[in-house]
């Protein structure tokens, strides 16, 4: 059975940084295409950041291009999304993501919100 769980959110002022887990199961992670994506009030679901199986590379929303670096750890089945200079607009939840044997799986998401 496929799981996501989510952690790493919170509070934080402009500029800080925060770094999001998503915890898998039942894939193999570096065999999957894993994304973030990010929900806030009132918008659609919108696409993050992706790191691709096995060594395919990764590729960001132009909106966090250069401020979130999106990574895995195999041995601990976990990808992790750093997020620096994190602004106003990056406040939404964040969801980890992946489509597996045709069906799409979704964490629970973390909730992530930049305020002074």
């Amino acid at each position: 059975q496929v799981r996501l769980v989510e952690s790493g959110g919170g509070l934080v002022q402009p500029g800080d940084s925060l770094r999001l887990s998503c915890r898998t199961a039942g894939i193999v992670v570096n065999r999957m295409n894993m994304n973030w994506f990010r929900q806030a009030p009132g918008k659609e679901r919108e696409f993050v950041a992706v790191i691709k199986s096995e060594g395919g590379g990764t590729e960001y929303a132009d909106s966090v291009k250069g401020r979130f670096t999106i990574s895995r750890d195999y041995a601990r089945s976990t990808i992790f999304l750093q997020m620096n200079n994190l602004k106003p607009e990056d406040t939404a939840k964040y969801f980890c993501n992946v489509i597996f044997r045709g069906n799409a799986y979704w964490g629970q998401g973390t909730q992530v919100t930049v305020s002074s």
